[in-house]
C-alpha cells in the first residue's frame, strides 16, 4: 500500500459543496482521502480531480449509506487502498420537508436510515479499525443546528439530526480514549442556499453576526477537531449566534 504511513480520512458524502470543501481541506492537511458519493458521479469525479492535486493516492467509492451492505462494500474497497484510518467525517446526509401529517414511511426511511443509521454504521465499521491502531483517532460527525430547534414540516430531519449528536456522545464515552469523537452543526451555510423556507434577508435577521455562514466556517472548526487532544464527545455550533435568538 504506497500511502503507508501517511494519514488517511475516511469522509461519507464529499460530492457536495460543503462536502468537496472539507474534504480539500483535510487533504490540504496531509491526509489521503477516501470518501463515498451516492448520486452524482460527474460531482464525485470532479471533486476527487481537486483532491488529487494535493493527495494523488486518494480513492473513491459509490455507496448508498442508507444500506449496511453498501457501507461494509465501501469499507471493503478503503481496506483495499489503505493501512491505517485516522480522521472519520459521516458528512452524507439526506434533507426534504415533509409535513408532520403527510409524513410516509418511506420519507421516514429515506431521512432517518440515510442520516443517523448511516451515520451509526459507518463509526461502528470505523471503530473496529481504529481501536486497533496504536494511535489516537478521530471521528467528527455533521449534524445541523436543527437538532435543538423545532422545525415545522422537517420532523423525520430534525429528528437523525438529533440522534446523531446523542450518538457523538454515546460513541466519544465508549470508544475513549483511543477515538476522539465531536459533531459540527452547522446553522444556515450559503452552500446550502435554498434549504430553509424563509427568505435569506428573514434568515440574516435571526444571526447575531449577521451574515450567513461560509463553508470555510465548517472547514475552520474541522481543523480545530482534527488537531485538538483534550476535546470529545462535544457539538460545536457553527451558527453565527443563531441558536441565541
Amino acid at each position: 500500500m504506497p500511502n503507508s504511513g501517511k494519514k488517511v480520512c475516511f469522509m461519507t458524502g464529499a460530492s457536495g459543496k460543503l462536502g468537496s470543501e472539507i474534504a480539500l481541506a483535510v487533504a490540504g492537511q496531509g491526509y489521503s482521502i477516501f470518501f463515498t458519493w451516492q448520486h452524482s458521479e460527474e460531482k464525485a469525479k470532479e471533486t476527487l480531480e481537486k483532491i488529487r492535486w494535493v493527495s494523488p493516492e486518494s480513492q473513491m467509492a459509490q455507496c448508498d449509506v442508507s444500506s449496511v451492505t453498501e457501507i461494509e462494500r465501501a469499507f471493503a474497497s478503503f481496506s483495499e487502498h489503505f493501512d491505517r484510518l485516522d480522521l472519520v467525517i459521516t458528512s452524507a446526509s439526506n434533507f426534504f420537508r415533509a409535513p408532520l401529517l403527510e409524513v410516509t414511511e418511506a420519507d421516514w426511511d429515506s431521512l432517518v436510515d440515510t442520516n443517523l443509521k448511516g451515520a451509526f454504521f459507518t463509526m461502528q465499521l470505523a471503530a473496529r479499525i481504529m481501536t486497533k491502531q496504536p494511535f489516537v483517532s478521530r471521528m467528527i460527525t455533521m449534524t445541523d443546528i436543527s437538532a435543538n430547534l423545532v422545525w415545522r414540516n422537517y420532523a423525520p430531519y430534525t429528528v437523525s439530526k438529533s440522534g446523531i449528536q446523542h450518538l457523538t456522545r454515546i460513541f466519544a464515552r465508549e470508544m475513549a480514549p483511543k477515538i476522539l469523537v465531536n459533531s459540527i452543526a452547522p446553522g444556515t451555510i450559503s452552500a446550502y442556499s435554498g434549504r430553509d423556507d424563509e427568505p435569506e434577508a428573514d434568515l440574516v435577521g435571526k444571526i447575531p453576526l449577521e451574515r450567513l455562514g461560509d463553508p470555510m466556517d465548517i472547514v475552520t472548526t474541522i481543523r480545530f477537531l482534527m488537531e485538538t487532544e483534550y476535546i470529545t464527545g462535544q457539538v460545536i455550533n457553527v451558527d453565527g449566534g443563531r441558536l441565541l435568538f
